[in-house]
């Protein structure tokens, strides 16, 4: 009502003033779409992708989500009882609540329960410690509790999936994390333990180096001895559970990047890494039959 009486007032003015105001009102009512808006819905959310080293964009979080990305990492330390994020060293102007928490609670609460409107399934927050893990896991846990409706929650052997969940990886703690009766957060393994037995409601993602297993980069055919062997890494892991992601792939642009992704898709990989958001939006919308219109 304010604002058509605002307009009422101005068409009695001379043109001269009226065109410029009116441009005024439009521009400070409509802010171009999408700029800092955490409730963005026009993306369509893509299964596979991660974005490595989310909070080095220029808009964390929001970037990934404006991109359809289902995977975000968040590197932290714990300093003096806070969760700051960073790589190399903590960035005390950035917590782990106000810069993922938050936003993430402010977009499920606007969603109905999911990060994506009519998308049911839970965006990942891998939390990458960077500081010493026992020390950090039990504050990483304190910080979830405080948004009980969002996180995907472990009770006593059952898993109670919501619009967010949290995988610890780096500095694990893992002895706590297995005898914890209640958590918000699961375990991040590695190759070595695709056959540990762990149940998936402790150890929900195997992740590790592709360089450690792997001799190709994407130049020239894929090895078939190499092929077989990551479709077993693949098959034993599904077995179990277990979903399965690789960093250290090749992610600069280019017929390398795009030969491995489509490898890492054909072999059913779960989780592709990259840091080049709409490089792999791009690429998952054109070549993933999941996602391909």
């Amino acid at each position: 009502m304010v604002g058509l009486m605002r307009i009422s007032v101005m068409l009695r003015r001379p043109a001269a003033l009226v065109l410029p105001a009116l441009l005024g009102l439009v521009l400070t009512v409509a802010p171009p779409a999408g700029a800092g808006n955490p409730h963005r819905a026009s993306a369509q959310p893509l299964e596979l992708a991660h974005a490595h080293n989310d909070y080095e964009h220029d808009r964390p979080l929001l970037d990934a989500l404006d991109h359809g990305f289902t995977s975000v990492e968040a590197d932290v330390w714990l300093v003096d009882g806070e969760l700051y994020i960073g790589h190399d060293e903590p960035d005390l102007d950035r917590t782990l609540t106000d810069t993922y928490l938050e936003p993430l609670a402010q977009r499920v609460r606007a969603n109905g329960g999911s990060v994506y409107p009519h998308w049911r399934e839970s965006l990942r927050l891998l939390i990458d410690v960077k500081s010493e893990g026992t020390a950090a896991w039990p504050v990483i846990e304190e910080k979830l509790a405080q948004f009980p409706f969002l996180m995907t929650t472990y009770v006593r052997g059952r898993v109670i999936e919501r619009g967010v969940t949290a995988v610890i990886s780096g500095n694990r703690d893992l002895a706590a994390m297995a005898a914890a009766p209640t958590r918000r957060s699961f375990y991040d393994g590695r190759l070595a333990d695709l056959t540990s037995g762990r149940p998936a409601g402790l150890m929900s993602l195997v992740s590790d180096n592709w360089t450690n297993h792997f001799t190709w980069r994407g130049n020239g055919p894929m090895p078939e001895t190499e092929r077989a062997k990551l479709r077993a890494i693949v098959d034993t892991a599904h077995a179990a559970g277990y979903e399965v992601r690789f960093w250290a792939t090749p992610d600069a642009p280019g017929p390398a990047r795009l030969a491995i992704w489509r490898e890492l898709v054909a072999a059913g990989v779960d989780v592709v890494n990259t840091d080049d958001l709409p490089g792999l939006m791009d690429f998952l919308l054109a070549e993933d039959p999941a996602e391909a219109a």
